[in-house]
C-alpha cells in the first residue's frame, strides 16, 4: 500500500494583504490559508490514492499560529486521512533551506513513505527551491515541474511540460515530486467532507518534539516593497488596417524615445 505525503505551506491570504503608503507590505490583518500551488499537490495525492489505493498524509511546518482549527479542516477536507504540523514560533519566516530541513524532520518523524508531493513554489515567495532541497536532504530522486503523474509497477511515470516538448520520465520510488499548477483542477470540498474533516486525526509537534534544530538563515531579507504603480496611457487604437497599425507603431516609437 502506497504512502503519500503532501507538503504544504501556510501563507497570508492574498486578498488580505495591505500596502502601506511607504510601499511596505503588511500582513498583520491577513487570514492564514493554504498556498495556492500546494492545493494542487494535495489534489494530486488524493487522485493517486483514489486510482491506486494507499494513504495520503499532509505535512506543514511554521509558526505556532498555523495550528488553527479552520485551516486544519481546510486541508483535511481535500483528501488527506491525517495531518501533521510542526508548529513552533522558532519556525517563523523560514527560508527555503530551513523549510526543507523542517519538512525532513517531520517526514522522518512520520516514518515510511513512497512519494512526497510539493507545489512548484509557494504563493508568497515562489522560490521553487523547497522540493529540490528536500529531495537532496532525503537522498531520493527529485523531479520538478511535473504536470502529470501515474504509478505503474511501483514506479512513478511523470510528465514535464517544457517549452517545446513534453518529457516523460520513469522515477523509482521513494521520490520527491514538485507539481505545477496545471496538473489538475483542485476539488471544492463538499459540506460532508468539511464536516468529516473535523473527525480526522491531526498531530501537532513543537521543534523539540520533532528533534528539529533549525540552521541559521542562508538569506537575509533587507526589506519587502510593493512595486510602484505606473499610470497607464490608456490609448486604444482599434482595427487591424494598415493605418491603425501605423498609428500603433508611431505611438510606441514616441514612448521609446
Amino acid at each position: 500500500m502506497m504512502n503519500i505525503i503532501a507538503c504544504f505551506k501556510v501563507v497570508p491570504d492574498e486578498q488580505d494583504i495591505m500596502v502601506n503608503s511607504n510601499g511596505d507590505i503588511s500582513v498583520d490583518k491577513a487570514k492564514l490559508t493554504i498556498s495556492n500551488y500546494d492545493i494542487n499537490s494535495i489534489e494530486a495525492g488524493a487522485q493517486l490514492v483514489e486510482a491506486n489505493g494507499g494513504n495520503l498524509l499532509a505535512l506543514s511546518a511554521g509558526a505556532a499560529k498555523i495550528d488553527d482549527s479552520k485551516l486544519k479542516k481546510n486541508v483535511l477536507s481535500r483528501g488527506p486521512e491525517s495531518l501533521y504540523l510542526i508548529a513552533d514560533d522558532s519556525l517563523d519566516n523560514m527560508d527555503t533551506h530551513q523549510t526543507a530541513q523542517a519538512l525532513k524532520a517531520g517526514i522522518e518523524k512520520i516514518g515510511s513513505y513512497d512519494l512526497i508531493l510539493c507545489g512548484d513554489g509557494s504563493s508568497d515567495l515562489y522560490a521553487q527551491q523547497v522540493g529540490a532541497q528536500l529531495g537532496q536532504l532525503l537522498s531520493v530522486p527529485t523531479i520538478n515541474s511535473v504536470s502529470k503523474i501515474s504509478v505503474v509497477d511501483g514506479k512513478a511515470i511523470v510528465e514535464r511540460t517544457l517549452e517545446d516538448e513534453v518529457e516523460t520520465l520513469e522515477v523509482p520510488l521513494p521520490a520527491v515530486l514538485s507539481v505545477t499548477a496545471d496538473i489538475n483542477e483542485p476539488r471544492i470540498p463538499s459540506m460532508k467532507q468539511i464536516l468529516s474533516a473535523g473527525k480526522k486525526p491531526s498531530t501537532v509537534w513543537s521543534s523539540g518534539d520533532a528533534d528539529l534544530t533549525i540552521p541559521a538563515h542562508s538569506i537575509e531579507v533587507l526589506e519587502t516593497k510593493a512595486p510602484k504603480q505606473v499610470e497607464r496611457k490608456q490609448i486604444v487604437i482599434e482595427g487591424g488596417s494598415d493605418d491603425a497599425i501605423q498609428q500603433f507603431i508611431e505611438k510606441i516609437a514616441v514612448e521609446l524615445r
